[in-house]
């Protein structure tokens, strides 16, 4: 298993030691960017991890957003791209189709990047009905890393957000991870 965070504009400064991968929030909605994205992928980047972008999907407009995804997302082979999808603020959430609408949009619009789902195990088990997640699947389920408690074929299991959210990668090395998502 490799280890990887994700992180947003509220983790400015987070350690890269240990790490293999980093996910970075891009976008929101239709209009926001994050105002750190530079600086934090550059931090990734420079400890040598893998790359990734995530973009958390709002209601609706999912052709939209994810034309504002690609556009305010730096593009380099092999960096992943990822949906979030969760409840919002607002306590809302995007519909199953609203997701796939977006991962299709997406993985039309950047065809040779890997594009994955980012959701929790309720999410999963309870909202979405077409079991689509692109290239793969980023699973959010809180316990024993690399241990998701569902049945689904996984890439990612984000394990815990104590003290950010942390993940593990069922890759053998950073090497094969970088491969795939070159692929």
């Amino acid at each position: 298993m490799l280890h990887g965070v994700d992180v947003s504009s509220y983790q400015t400064d987070f350690d890269t030691e240990g790490l293999d991968f980093v996910f970075v929030k891009s976008t929101e909605g239709r209009s926001y960017v994050n105002p750190k994205l530079k600086s934090q992928v550059k931090r990734a980047r420079d400890a040598g991890c893998v790359i990734g972008f995530y973009h958390f999907l709002w209601p609706g407009h999912a052709k939209e957003q994810a034309a504002h995804f690609v556009e305010g997302t730096p593009e380099r082979a092999g960096d992943l791209l990822a949906v979030d999808w969760e409840r919002t603020g607002e306590g809302t959430r995007a519909t199953s189709a609203d997701k796939d609408r977006f991962i299709r949009e997406v993985k039309r619009l950047r065809p040779s990047h890997r594009v994955l789902l980012y959701c929790n195990r309720s999410f999963w088990l309870d909202h979405d009905t077409t079991s689509y997640a692109g290239d793969g699947l980023w699973i959010a389920d809180y316990g024993t890393a690399g241990k998701p408690r569902i049945e689904a074929d996984w890439r990612i299991h984000q394990y815990t957000d104590e003290p950010l959210d942390k993940d593990v990668a069922d890759f053998p090395t950073r090497e094969a991870m970088r491969a795939w998502a070159e692929a």
